[in-house]
């Protein structure tokens, strides 16, 4: 592989070795990967068996649900501010708790039958479960790391984790590169997702729906970071237009970190938000103006158009996002299967290019997004009319 390094585009002033030397180590794990990965339980210490029995337990404990998964990560990233992923992990994850109640909110129920609702809703839950299964235990061990001050990291294959994240995280129990980290956890959890999610007949196809398309038309796969200011929360983020490329989520996620935690005051703002907001699902923990948790229209009636520029018209109702608990319940999963993603080091690749600077713009077009979806359930309702 030929690698192009642009000082520009460095993550750190001795990028070329320090890549060349990670493709070194994962190299070396995947030529030794069946005895990494067969770690037999009989060389395993009973206080290490103690260790990861723990970390399942806590991990199963907040895996119930959306909002207990949300809030696991973010007291996870105030315990361990160095983890940068856990941060944003928390703020996307809001971002996927909204886009379940949205299933059950104002607009969504007026496009999509029970049926597709649940389906999206399963779509959504299973990802969002997938992720924190798979990572939680890894933060649960650094974090156990840090505490008894040596590394833990060869267990992760107990805890069925990548090879590509045991050398990672060795990697950075040593050079403490927080950036390279947080991308390369990116890396590992939309590869993960791809092997567990995207492949799985039973959830994918909700992708092949005219609906999923038409939530692409109308772009409302934006990724809001909500922020106080002046009183007021603003919103930044970026916007995924094509979900089902595994290229372009990772570099999705790569512009929200960067945008998360390459300005100080940004961050700053971002953090203080999360820290004074719990997260409950609806939409009214970012803009209570425009969204309520409870149902203000009439069913049945015909409707209007509510909303025009982020603001209700003069007389409208609020839009309607429910909290969580009244939206879904909890879910029982099956297990995904055990084979590593990882087969070779292409991947860090991506940990190339990673940009220094985003325009996290989204307001405007996070605002043209809810009016156009408004019309277009005014458009359908006014033909069943007609028709009729």
């Amino acid at each position: 592989m030929n690698f192009k390094f642009s000082k520009k585009n460095s993550l750190h002033e001795k990028t070329p070795g320090y890549l060349l030397l990670l493709k070194e180590e994962l190299e070396d794990n995947i030529s030794n990967q069946p005895s990494s990965q067969d770690l037999s339980i009989s060389k395993i210490s009973k206080d290490d068996m103690r260790i990861i029995e723990g970390i399942k337990t806590r991990t199963r404990d907040w895996n119930l649900n959306n909002i207990t998964r949300t809030k696991a990560y973010l007291d996870f990233y105030l315990r361990n501010p160095e983890i940068h992923w856990a941060f944003l992990g928390h703020m996307v994850s809001r971002n996927g708790g909204w886009n379940m109640t949205d299933l059950k909110g104002e607009f969504l129920p007026r496009l999509l039958t029970e049926k597709e609702q649940k389906a999206f809703f399963l779509f959504l839950e299973r990802g969002n479960w997938l992720i924190f299964q798979d990572v939680f235990p890894q933060l649960l061990l650094y974090e156990k790391s840090r505490q008894l001050q040596r590394p833990l990291f060869h267990l992760l294959p107990c805890l069925s984790v990548s090879l590509f994240m045991e050398t990672i995280w060795k990697f950075f129990w040593r050079a403490d590169d927080r950036r390279l980290l947080a991308i390369s956890m990116i890396i590992n959890e939309q590869s993960y997702l791809k092997e567990k999610l995207m492949k799985d007949e039973q959830y994918t196809k909700v992708l092949n729906t005219i609906e999923f398309s038409l939530q692409d038309v109308l772009s409302l796969n934006h990724i809001l970071f909500p922020f106080a200011r002046n009183d007021k929360t603003k919103l930044m983020g970026q916007t995924l237009h094509h979900f089902t490329s595994l290229h372009e989520r990772i570099d999705l996620g790569k512009r929200m970190y960067t945008l998360l935690f390459s300005d100080s005051v940004k961050y700053t703002h971002f953090l203080q938000w999360a820290k004074n907001k719990a997260h409950t699902g609806s939409r009214s923990d970012y803009w209570p103006h425009l969204f309520k948790n409870v149902k203000q229209t009439i069913p049945g009636r015909l409707y209007n158009p509510q909303v025009k520029g982020c603001s209700l018209k003069s007389g409208a109702s609020h839009l309607y996002s429910p909290a969580f608990q009244y939206a879904w319940g909890d879910i029982n999963h099956t297990k995904p299967s055990r084979a590593d993603w990882f087969k070779d080091t292409n991947a860090i690749d991506h940990l190339i290019n990673i940009p220094e600077k985003v325009d996290g713009e989204i307001q405007h077009a996070y605002c043209k997004s809810l009016e156009k979806l408004a019309f277009t359930i005014f458009t359908k309702k006014a033909i069943f009319l007609r028709r009729e």
